[in-house]
């Protein structure tokens, strides 16, 4: 049966692709939940098409990525492609599928097998040590000797010579050694490291593409003599020179039994040819060096993810420098806000500042998706509304110019719901323009609701230029709070994968104090107690002011 096997801390876990359609995403409902603030909710989805299966992104916000590379339309999966959602990997297995062409790469390291080749034996890695109840004696020394050399080296460009060094030392018949590793995000195999024994042969060393694949494929080291016909022997030269070369190629395997390359040692002696020792310690070995290689590449990662995650500490500072460090203080009125991004960085916005003695802007916003490029967005319509304001305080007209500043050299899905507010401090009246987000809330003094501009929701900010935004005025009378939020309010989960729910938000505001302050933390605990502790999905924020009661 044909399945996709997510690849997840150390273990692979098989999801059977028994239906027509495979929706992976976040929510309960899909058909592979997966948790991770980077998958979108409905993420992509697998289908069969006749007797293939289909891959296609359902506009995500991190994209889809098949082999490294990212999807824009279905594209069709083949035996052990590699998927990509978020940080989420998996690899596409079909029903006894055939051997996949471009798992052993065409490349100029690779030729037919040898003419007269014969396997003269063959040892299964068992346990990633291979079978060191076999001679353990000569294994062990041999393990020992390698884990020794390879002590302290925690660079794959590093390791990979010294394995080589280790192993012409203890197989003194060694004329060529190489290492081919498979590419992380493609799967083909390269070239990775080589050696001769006599320094003046520089010749690339040739592989075996029949042995190499079964290497591979059934994780089995192979012992292999083969009638020479390498071109560097003139024909004068004995028979007896020409007649043997002795092979060795065993599979390097990593921490999830996954064969992530393979080391090959030939001979031309006929002489000292290899045994079937030798190549079950050669296996023993390479199981140790499976096993360094593999705790590299997780020591790679960790430094880049450290890496990563003081640049996104930087990336946070900045945002949080966008937004106001601390809101306007008007006399009869209050303002109060909370910002609670669901990783490092988001893409929720709010400001309120000052662009005259008796005019004040109130700019809210929530970008589409999350993350840095969430973010990125966030940045640039922060300055855009800062820019725009400080030259124009017509609501409607500024919001005519934020949306075609943000329209053009737009990046595709990345619009922003936005909701743009003047208050007049002489008249205490406020006017909106909306742009394809939830109304702002009126709590009235005696605690009932109201939607204010329904009827006015434009479409959001950043996907059409010249689009003409309708505006509403409302008059704040004394005691009332105007509650604006995102939908990360709305839409926070529990444990149970139950919603917040905009109606249990309704409930909140009319159930609490009026003063803006206090509504706005006890929204904001709400929410919390709801949550339970459950990782956020999306950024939370809300923004409450208002005019204090008489």
């Amino acid at each position: 049966m044909s399945k996709l096997v997510l690849l997840q801390g150390g273990q692979a876990i098989p999801y059977a692709l028994t239906s027509e359609q495979t929706v992976i995403g976040r929510l309960p409902e899909c058909t592979i939940q997966l948790q991770s603030n980077m998958v979108s909710r409905k993420h992509a989805e697998v289908f069969k098409a006749g007797d293939k299966f289909l891959v296609k992104d359902l506009g995500s916000g991190n994209g889809t990525f098949l082999n490294g590379k990212k999807i824009e339309e279905p594209t069709e999966l083949k035996h052990n492609d590699r998927l990509k959602l978020g940080p989420m990997l998996f690899r596409f297995e079909l029903d006894e599928g055939p051997p996949d062409p471009e798992e052993i790469n065409d490349n100029d390291f690779l030729i037919d097998n040898i003419e007269g080749s014969t396997i003269m034996g063959t040892a299964s890695n068992v346990d990633g040590f291979g079978m060191l109840d076999v001679a353990p004696e000569a294994k062990l020394k041999g393990v020992l000797e390698i884990s020794r050399n390879l002590a302290g080296s925690v660079e794959i460009g590093n390791i990979l010579p010294k394995i080589l060094d280790t192993l012409f030392r203890i197989f003194p018949a060694s004329d060529r050694g190489s290492i081919v590793l498979k590419d992380p995000v493609t799967g083909h195999l390269r070239p990775a490291a080589q050696k001769h024994r006599n320094p003046a042969d520089d010749e690339t060393v040739k592989l075996s593409r029949t042995i190499l694949n079964k290497v591979i494929q059934e994780k089995t080291g192979i012992l292999s003599a083969d009638a020479s016909s390498d071109q560097q022997f003139s024909a004068a030269e004995s028979i007896s020179a020409l007649s043997i070369r002795s092979i060795m190629c065993v599979p390097i395997i990593d921490l999830q039994g996954e064969a992530i390359g393979a080391i090959n040692l030939d001979t031309q002696n006929p002489i000292s040819k290899f045994k079937q020792q030798d190549l079950e310690i050669l296996l023993a070995i390479a199981g140790q060096a499976g096993l360094t290689i593999s705790n590299t590449r997780l020591y790679e990662s960790h430094l880049q993810k450290q890496k990563q995650d003081n640049e996104m500490k930087i990336a946070h500072n900045v945002q949080m420098a966008l937004l106001p460090e601390t809101l306007p203080d008007i006399e009869g009125y209050s303002f109060f806000a909370s910002y609670e991004a669901a990783q490092a960085v988001g893409g929720d916005y709010y400001d309120c500042f000052t662009i005259s003695d008796n005019r004040l802007v109130v700019s809210f916003g929530d970008v589409a998706g999350k993350g840095v490029p969430a973010s990125l967005v966030m940045s640039r319509i922060a300055s855009v509304v800062q820019c725009t304001l400080k030259h124009e305080t017509n609501v409607e007209i500024a919001m005519h110019t934020i949306n075609n500043l943000m329209s053009s050299n737009s990046i595709d899905g990345r619009f922003v719901t936005y909701v743009l507010g003047v208050i007049d401090l002489n008249t205490h009246e406020v006017t909106f323009a909306n742009g394809g987000h939830m109304c702002p809330l009126v709590r009235k003094a005696d605690g009932s609701l109201l939607e204010v501009g329904e009827e006015e929701i434009g479409i959001p900010v950043g996907i059409m230029e010249d689009y003409e935004f309708g505006v509403v005025s409302y008059k704040i009378e004394p005691g009332e709070t105007i509650v604006i939020y995102t939908d990360g309010v709305s839409e926070a989960m529990n444990e149970q994968q139950e919603l917040y729910s905009i109606e249990r938000l309704k409930e909140v505001v009319t159930k609490n104090s009026s003063d803006p302050e206090e509504l706005g933390i006890a929204i904001r605990e709400d929410v919390r107690q709801h949550a339970n502790g459950h990782p956020q999905n999306d950024d939370i924020t809300l923004m409450t002011f208002g005019r204090i009661g008489e």
